[in-house]
This record gives C-alpha cells, sequence and structure tokens, in this order.
C-alpha cells in the first residue's frame, strides 16, 4: 500500500491503513528523510500517558522491515537493541519501515481492527525516531481495501491538511509529542456538534444499536462544557483549545475514559446512552455525564496544567510523582461537582455521589496503610496492578484524592468566611502553571495555597499534608460541612447491608460455585482463614450460591458463630467466626438541611 507523498510535508511521516480486518492488523509505513548517519534507532513507547502502567506496545508489532526509500529489493539489517528499540544500518538517504501490529483490544488505551470499526492511539503503532521527536511530522491515513469499509469515515482532532471527504488523507503533529495525544476512529459514527461559549464541540458515537437522542445529548454537554471553561476563565470563559471532540465506543460492557488535549476517547455501555425509542437508564446516563465531565477537565488539569516530572513525557519508563491525588483526585471531585452547578444533577443526587464515594474509600483497609503520596507514587506497580490483596494494601488516588479535594474546598470557606473556595485555587494554579504550561514541582502546590490564603492558612495546609496527604489518617469531612446547609448521618443499612461489611468478602459465580475474589482485612471471613480462590460451599450445613448468598446472610445474627465450609485446592476445609459490629466500618449519608 502505497500514498503519494507532498513535497512540502515534514521529513517524518507515518502512513497507516486497516490491512486485514479479520486478522486485526494494521499497516504502518514510517518514512525518515534524514536518518542519523551513525544509525538511527526507532523506539515504540512503553506506555501510554494519563494511563500509568507500562503496557510494552511493541509485544504487539508482528513483522518489521526496513528499506532505502524507492528500493524494496534489498531490505536493511535492523539491529534488536531491546524489546521497543531497533538500530538503522549507517546510511545518508531515506528510509522506509514498514510494520504490522495486531490490534485486538477493545480499551481506550491501545489499538482495535475488526469488520464494525478501527482506533488506535499513535503510541501504539508509531515509533519515535530517537533524537527528532521534536520535529513536526505527519500521518496519512488510507482506507482499506475491503468493501466492508465503503461507508467508513475517520473522527480525529489531528490537524487535516489535505483530506478527501471522509478523513482519509495528511494530517500534521507539531513534533512526536503532539502526535501521540490525538487518537484516531475509523468506521460509521452517530454524530452531535454544539458550541459551548463559542468553542465547537462534537460527540461522534460508535456502537448504538438505535438512533442516539442528539438534541439531549447536546444540551447536557453544552452546559457541563460551559460550566468548566467558566470556571477556569470565568471572565474571558474562552477554552484553551480551537475544538474539542468526544470518541465514544458504545458496548455491551465496560467502561473509562483517557484524556488528550483537544479530544477524549470514552467506552461506554449503550444503555448508558440516551437513544430514541429506548428506555433510559437515568442512574447510567449520569455516570456516562460524569466521565464526560472528568476527561472534559482533564483538558487543563493534566494536560496542561502537569507535574514538572511529566515535562517531557519519558515513555520508554515509569514516571513518578506523588502528585496523582491532585491531578486525578481534585478533577474526581468537579467531575460530579460541574453535573451539579449546570444543572444536570440535583443537590440530592450530587449529595448521593459524594456519600457513595466517601463510603467506598471508608470500606476500604487499605486505606489505613497506603497514603495519597504513596498511592500516586506506587500507581504504576499497585493500582494499575490489581491482585486479590488490592484492597487491603491500596487507597484510590482518585477516591480519597476527591475527599481531600472536598474537604480542602470546605477549609477554604471556612477560613475565608466565604471570600474564597478551591475554584480559585484551581484558577491560580491555571494561571500560574496552566497557561504556560510550566510543570508542577512536588512541593510546588505550597507556595499557590499561601499566595492565596496567606501564612494563616499555613497550619491547616501543614495538617492536610501530614494527616491527608502523607499520612493516612481519614478524611474528617463530617467536621467540616455545614450543618445549616448539609446534615451528616450514620447511614441507615438494613440487617443485610450489616452482615456483609462484617463478612468482608468479594466474590464472584463460577459453574454454580461462589468463588471468593478477595478478603478485607479485619473481617469475619479473614478470621475464619477464607483466602481469595476458595470455593464456599455452605454457611450454617446450608449450600450457598451466589443466588442464596442473600438469604443465608440476612438470616445471620451478630454475634453468634458461623461454620464455614469451603475448598482450597480440591481439599475440603471447616471453619468458624463469629460477627461483629466492629468489623463494619463506618458509612454516612449526607442531606440537605
Amino acid at each position: 500500500m502505497s500514498t503519494s507523498l507532498s513535497s512540502d510535508l515534514p521529513e517524518i511521516v507515518y502512513t497507516v491503513w486497516p490491512a486485514d480486518l479479520h486478522g486485526h492488523r494494521f499497516a504502518v509505513k514510517l518514512r525518515i528523510a534524514r536518518p542519523d548517519p551513525h544509525g538511527q534507532i526507532i523506539q515504540m513507547p512503553s506506555w501510554i500517558p494519563g494511563s500509568y502502567l507500562i503496557r510494552d506496545f511493541s509485544k504487539q508489532i508482528e513483522t518489521i522491515d526496513a528499506y532505502l526509500e524507492g528500493d524494496r529489493t534489498k531490505p536493511l539489517t535492523l539491529e534488536r537493541i531491546d524489546n521497543d528499540q531497533w538500530r538503522l544500518p549507517k546510511v545518508n538517504s531515506p528510509v522506509e519501515i514498514l510494520t504490522t501490529v495486531y490490534a485486538f483490544d477493545s480499551s481506550v488505551r491501545a489499538a482495535y481492527l475488526d469488520h464494525e470499526r478501527g482506533f488506535f492511539n499513535p503510541s501504539s503503532l508509531c515509533f519515535a525516531v530517537k533524537g527528532q521527536e521534536h520535529l513536526p511530522c505527519a500521518l496519512a491515513l488510507v482506507p482499506s481495501e475491503s468493501a466492508a469499509t465503503a461507508h467508513w469515515t475517520i473522527q480525529t482532532s489531528l490537524r487535516a491538511v489535505k483530506t478527501d471527504p471522509k478523513g482519509y488523507g495528511f494530517y500534521l503533529a507539531k513534533n512526536y509529542d503532539d502526535l501521540l495525544d490525538h487518537p484516531i476512529a475509523f468506521g460509521e459514527f452517530q454524530m452531535i456538534h454544539w458550541q459551548s461559549n463559542g468553542t465547537p464541540h462534537a460527540m461522534a458515537i460508535q456502537g448504538c444499536l438505535h438512533e442516539v437522542d442528539a438534541a439531549h445529548l447536546a444540551t447536557d454537554l453544552q452546559a457541563i462544557c460551559s460550566s468548566t471553561i467558566g470556571l477556569f476563565e470565568p471572565k474571558a470563559k474562552q477554552a484553551p483549545f480551537n475544538s474539542y471532540l468526544f470518541l465514544v465506543n458504545a458496548v455491551l460492557a465496560g467502561y473509562g475514559g483517557l484524556e488528550h488535549r483537544n479530544s477524549t476517547a470514552l467506552l461506554c455501555r449503550r444503555d448508558q446512552l440516551p437513544q430514541n425509542a429506548v428506555p433510559l437508564d437515568e442512574a447510567g446516563y449520569r455516570e456516562f455525564l460524569g466521565l464526560c465531565s472528568h476527561e472534559y477537565f482533564h483538558a487543563w488539569l493534566v494536560k496542561r496544567i502537569q507535574p514538572k516530572s511529566f515535562q517531557p513525557y519519558q515513555l520508554d519508563r515509569r514516571n513518578h510523582t506523588r502528585l496523582l491525588w491532585l491531578f486525578e483526585g481534585f478533577t474526581s471531585y468537579y467531575d460530579d461537582l460541574q453535573l451539579f452547578r449546570s444543572k444536570r444533577i440535583d443537590l440530592k443526587t450530587y449529595l448521593n455521589l459524594l456519600a457513595e464515594n466517601w463510603n467506598s474509600v471508608l470500606r476500604g483497609p487499605g486505606r489505613t496503610k497506603q497514603s495519597l503520596a504513596d498511592s500516586s507514587f506506587d500507581a504504576w506497580t499497585k493500582y494499575y496492578q490489581v491482585d486479590e490483596n488490592t484492597a487491603n494494601k491500596v487507597v484510590s488516588y482518585y477516591g480519597k484524592g476527591a475527599l481531600l479535594a472536598l474537604g480542602l474546598d470546605l477549609s477554604i470557606r471556612q477560613f475565608t468566611n466565604h471570600r474564597k473556595s478551591l475554584d480559585d485555587l484551581m484558577r491560580l494554579i491555571w494561571q500560574t502553571h496552566g497557561v504556560n504550561q510550566v510543570g508542577i514541582a512536588e512541593d510546588g502546590l505550597d507556595p499557590l495555597i499561601f499566595n492565596l490564603l496567606g501564612d494563616g492558612f499555613t497550619k491547616i495546609w501543614s495538617r492536610f499534608k501530614s494527616d491527608y496527604i502523607f499520612g493516612v489518617k481519614d478524611i474528617p469531612l463530617q467536621k467540616w460541612f455545614d450543618p445549616k446547609a448539609i446534615l451528616v448521618s450514620p447511614k441507615k443499612q438494613t440487617q443485610l447491608e450489616r452482615i456483609k461489611l462484617q463478612l468482608g468478602i468479594r466474590y464472584t459465580e463460577i459453574n454454580g460455585w461462589l468463588k471468593i475474589t478477595a478478603v478485607l482485612d479485619g473481617g469475619a471471613a479473614q478470621s475464619a482463614g477464607l483466602a481469595a480462590g476458595d470455593l464456599l460451599a455452605n454457611i450454617n450445613g446450608q449450600r450457598v450460591t451466589s443466588a442464596r448468598l442473600d438469604q443465608l446472610l440476612g438470616s445471620l445474627q451478630e454475634d453468634m458463630p458461623i461454620a464455614f465450609s469451603f475448598y482450597r485446592d480440591d481439599l475440603e476445609h471447616e471453619s468458624m467466626a463469629v460477627l461483629h459490629s466492629s468489623q463494619a466500618p463506618q458509612q454516612f449519608a449526607l442531606t440537605p438541611a
């Protein structure tokens, strides 16, 4: 497959086309006009910004060949340096490198191709040309020769310079980092357009079985986006981009998002979207709007306001920071808050969402062992590599980080008699570190807080850092809510809900058996010696299935012995435990006063 090259294109050009729909393979050609005469090195990224896990994208490369441009008769020998690096021989003329890459990851982080759709992040397909990453580059998108793709179009936020009506053709990136920040989607889309504060926005949706309610979506998204623009720029109300694109893949079961500078890639369930002639799952739709709000907020916080340690990204290694509680946690606080401020949800619903997150954090034993700073630093090896003990050793910098943001917001409001809030701090961060994209040092929040609030806030902020960021104390929101506005009370629970919390297990069903997937510290299950992987056979002599579990647990009483029978490695075991109220973590409810 070839494509014509214009003489005014950059010296680095990537050409990508869907080469094998049923085999799920993209073909990629990389043209380097001026390779390093001492032996040009090319390297595939090991991770994608925004998702802090080494993913080794090079493992999906199936074939790789190199040639002098215009001469396919004599392949160049590529020296393998590492799992993700190759070196060209010493040449003094343009070269072409051809690869085939397997693409069957339906997440927002990698690449996917079949007869229904195509999607890729350039970090999954495009090599970095070492030493030339700062140079402009072009991406050429070529259509598949399959009739199945005849109606496909392309959606991306990458700058088009010479494309046909379907979007095939040439796109330009300022440099390699810019190229990686624009996911590409192929297929058939339902399009939604709106403007927020004069800036064009669009949502491109794939996978829905029915026509989406475009008017409903446009109204809600317009309000959310306008509210977020107004938060950071209350006077100018100007977005930091010329346009913005939401790329949505709707599936049977899935959820997630990944932020980019001018776009986001989202994964959701089909029933989370409003579709004509289909009853709307209000809770699911609200969750989808929260996802949109979260990733959109990242266009400011993460994509433009960044940790100094991310500038530049080092895509061949882990990039550690202790600030993910700020970048992800504060974003998690604002995503639902923006739904409330834009009048997409009412106060009661918003408080229920706050309480759900608060209670979820309190149910995790890991919160007593890992600080927010360590959770951020260890994201690469603990948060993103979940195992059966994750709940006992990890605290979420998303969940607890959002509680920290709420607590700091309430404290700032109390300290200033409601003259200032966390909004003012976010705007100061934006003006200091976002507009000019000067990275935040690990202790860079300190001078901003003191600049905003004065030295009188020093003691409060020092306690926040020692107790809740670098320490493992629970964030005492109940002390900071104004009882004249918000009532905090113990959450009313049924006996079954209390028993489940005291038991302390997570499970799934396999072939009629209830298989334990996690055992929480301090619960009755742990005291009985149950472990992840055990097959729970019966409780008090009665057969256990997931369908009968609630019935059996609902019949239990506190301070009474419970007999368990379970299988581990095909051997039967029996044990006893007693349920105690102390085994259940505290849970709260929030209601308007």
